[in-house]
Order: structure tokens, then C-alpha cells, then sequence
């Protein structure tokens, strides 16, 4: 099953984040710098990585003592369900140190997302010190804002879709360029389907796992597309890569990696378009990326800023 939304905001809910943590990359000097210097977008915002996190088994009890019962339990809850932390009261932020590195590194830029974002630390110290929680909504609102926060310093806002543009368009250009900007294949994928002036699009998969009559499927987590395959294609709405769907001869089993693979799909308007699809399979995660062959040849003109002198433009 698809998972829901993640990233979606309202244009000038996403303005007004991208605006914050474009001001937290010039505090802390970061455009120019590979990967992310994590340690110094805290320090730029004032925000301290626990020496003992919460989700050390060990440290938990010790660290609940003296919080109000609501922060306790807000607390408690919320390490069921998440990786990361932020306690408003005290400036930290609490990394589960078991996840993959680059799944950290991200977590703390989202961490650092509910320091740093003005109306977040309000309301997160408001919250605490009333003893209440957030309302689902608003808490959905907030963490949305959050993955769009950590998204901009992870990829210095569209710096990596530039440097995207540069590189063949193929499922080992996400690759490559995860490991430049510190993040993990999954979100550069992502990140790579959503900013590419091609048209392309990622299905990022579960682990295969057995179906009816021990036949295989691939649950689908979520499907990013390009503006330009959206505006050609329609966004693709699938649950599950089973043997009769059209990718899985691209599904790599008992290997890494799939090599692009011929296929047909149709446009909006019913015109059929010859394509090619391949696979990375991450371990956690597959990733299919398919793509026209026509959008191999398609020709993109970009006329960046130096990223320290590129500013937001409000329209």
C-alpha cells in the first residue's frame, strides 16, 4: 500500500520553510560544502545533539526523571513510532543511532527543522509547558514542513537538481550523487525524480514478499514523478508490483541491480511511447526509475547562481 503524503504543502507554506532553512545554510556557511556539515547547521542553529539519546534503552529512564507526565508520554509515544526527538525545553534534538548514517543525518536536519522554524519552537515550547499535545493536523502540518526543511539543506535547495541535469539520466546518477550531498539512495531518488526537468519517474518498493500461491510481489511505498512525465503521463497510481504488471521484468531478484529494459506506455492522450525502466535494489528499498527514451535526447538549459549568491524569489 502506497504510503501517504509526505512533502505536499501549500506554495507559500513551502516558501516561507524553504526561506528559513535557505537562511540556516548562509548561517552556517554550507552551500559550498559536501556533504552537509551537520555539526555546523546545528551549531548555526542553536541546537544541541543529546550526548545520550533518548532511545538508548540504558538512558531512558534516567532521562524521563523530572519531565512533566505529558512530556513523558509524549515522549514514550512518540519513540514507538519514530527515529528522532526534539525537546523544545531543553534544545535537543535525539537520534535513534541504530538507523543507517545517512537516515541520521537527515533525521537531525528534520530535528533541527523544529528548532529552527519559528512557529514550530513556539508551539513545541507552548505545548510542553501546557502539557498538551498537537492536534493531528497540525502535528501532520508540522512534520510535513519538517521533511521540506531537511530536504533543502540536504540537497542545498536546487543544487542537486542541477547537478542532476548535468549527468546521464539513468538510476546510477541518484546513486553517485547520494553519496556527494551525505544522503541516503531513497531520498536522493526521490529528490531526483521530483526536480528533473526530464520526464521521468521513481516507484521506490518494498522488499519482495510472498503473495497467494507463494508468488512474489513488490508493495509499492511511494511513486515520484517528474513535472514534465506528470504533465505527459498523469501521475502513476499503483499498490503493488506483482508478475503480470508491467515493471516486474525490471524487479531485480537474486541481483543489485536491473539494466534498463524496453517497454510501452501510454500518454494522456492514448499516444504510446517507448520507455526504459531499471532497478537498484538498496536492501531497504527498490527503485525503479522509468523514463521516455525520447527524454534521453531532450535538450535542458540551466543558468545557475553561484548557490551563495542565489536568492528566493517571490512571485
Amino acid at each position: 500500500m502506497t504510503r501517504p503524503d509526505d512533502s505536499t504543502l501549500d506554495p507559500d507554506d513551502l516558501r516561507a520553510v524553504e526561506e528559513q532553512a535557505h537562511r540556516l545554510l548562509d548561517r552556517a556557511d554550507a552551500w559550498d560544502r559536501y556533504p552537509i556539515p551537520v555539526n555546523d547547521i546545528l551549531l548555526a542553529a542553536k541546537v544541541r545533539l543529546a550526548p545520550t539519546s533518548a532511545f538508548d534503552a540504558e538512558a531512558i529512564v534516567s532521562y524521563l526523571k523530572g519531565k512533566a507526565t505529558a512530556t513523558r508520554a509524549r515522549i514514550k509515544s512518540a519513540m514507538s513510532k519514530v527515529f528522532g526527538l526534539y525537546d523544545a525545553d531543553e534544545a535537543l534534538i535525539h537520534i535513534d543511532s541504530t538507523v543507517v548514517k545517512a537516515k541520521q543525518t537527515f533525521l537531525k536536519l528534520h530535528e533541527t527543522g523544529h528548532h529552527d522554524i519559528p512557529w514550530h519552537r513556539k508551539i513545541f515550547r507552548f505545548s510542553q509547558d501546557c502539557r498538551k499535545t498537537l492536534a493531528p493536523e497540525v502535528a501532520d502540518q508540522f512534520e510535513r514542513e519538517a521533511n521540506n526543511f531537511a530536504r533543502y539543506l540536504l540537497f542545498k535547495g536546487p543544487t542537486f537538481g542541477e547537478h542532476a541535469t548535468d549527468c546521464p539520466l539513468e538510476i546510477k546518477t541518484p546513486i553517485k550523487l547520494a553519496r556527494k550531498f551525505g544522503a541516503s539512495v531513497y531520498a536522493a531518488a526521490r529528490e531526483y525524480a521530483r526536480t528533473n526537468p526530464r520526464a521521468c519517474v521513481v516507484f521506490v518498493l518494498e522488499p519482495l514478499e510472498n503473495g497467494a500461491g507463494s508468488e512474489f510481489s513488490a508493495p509499492v511505498r511511494r511513486i515520484e514523478s517528474s513535472p514534465t512525465f506528470c504533465a505527459r503521463f498523469g501521475h502513476p497510481t499503483v499498490d503493488a508490483i506483482t508478475p503480470e504488471h508491467l515493471l516486474w521484468p525490471v524487479v531485480p531478484i537474486r541481483r543489485r541491480m536491473t539494466r534498463a529494459n524496453p517497454l510501452t506506455i501510454s500518454d494522456l492522450n492514448g499516444q504510446q511511447h517507448e520507455c526504459l525502466a531499471e532497478a537498484f535494489d538498496t536492501t531497504y528499498n527498490i527503485l525503479i526509475l522509468l523514463y521516455p527514451i525520447s527524454a534521453l535526447t531532450a535538450t535542458t538549459v540551466l543558468m545557475p547562481a553561484s548557490p551563495k549568491r542565489r536568492a528566493l524569489v517571490r512571485t
